[in-house]
């Protein structure tokens, strides 16, 4: 399946319209682009709840990690950075941490408040190797962008 990423927009800024809450707004974007595309088999988020360290946020799919440095994994580096990690090889990224034995690629979008710092990552797992493309990133920061900063 290949997602419609036009229809994923407006169905998310739909859901999301008027809503302030982070949460509530997180546990929203994780549900629909988790039932968007079968290759995502895990898609949720970190939050930044102090500086360097990430917590699990709102997810959808098999237990995930429950706390990241920003110095630690795929998701660590996008926030590190403020950039998207596109990794097509979990097991070539130096520093990955295996929450999931079945995690083959990933890709980890920074999350920014609308001052531009970052708030958090949305991670979106895949079992299957070389799972994601630009285009995905792409699309994906674009909708962030929107829900999170208005952008």
């Amino acid at each position: 399946m290949t997602v419609d990423y036009e229809t994923l927009a407006r169905n998310i800024a739909a859901l999301t319209e008027g809503e302030t809450d982070t949460v509530a707004l997180m546990a929203t974007v994780a549900c629909e682009v988790h039932h968007a595309d079968d290759r995502f088999d895990w898609t949720g988020f970190y939050r930044v709840t102090e500086p360097g360290l990430l917590k699990i946020g709102p997810y959808q799919g098999g237990h995930g990690c429950l706390v990241i440095p920003f110095e630690r994994g795929v998701c660590g580096a996008a926030a590190r950075a403020g950039q998207v990690q596109l990794v097509p090889d979990v097991g070539a990224f130096p520093g990955h941490i295996a929450c999931s034995s079945s995690t083959r690629s990933e890709l980890v979008l920074p999350i920014f408040n609308p001052s531009g710092a970052v708030v958090g990552v949305f991670d979106i797992d895949s079992d299957r190797p070389d799972a994601f493309t630009q285009a995905d990133a792409e699309a994906l920061s674009d909708i962030l962008g929107r829900v999170f900063t208005g952008r």
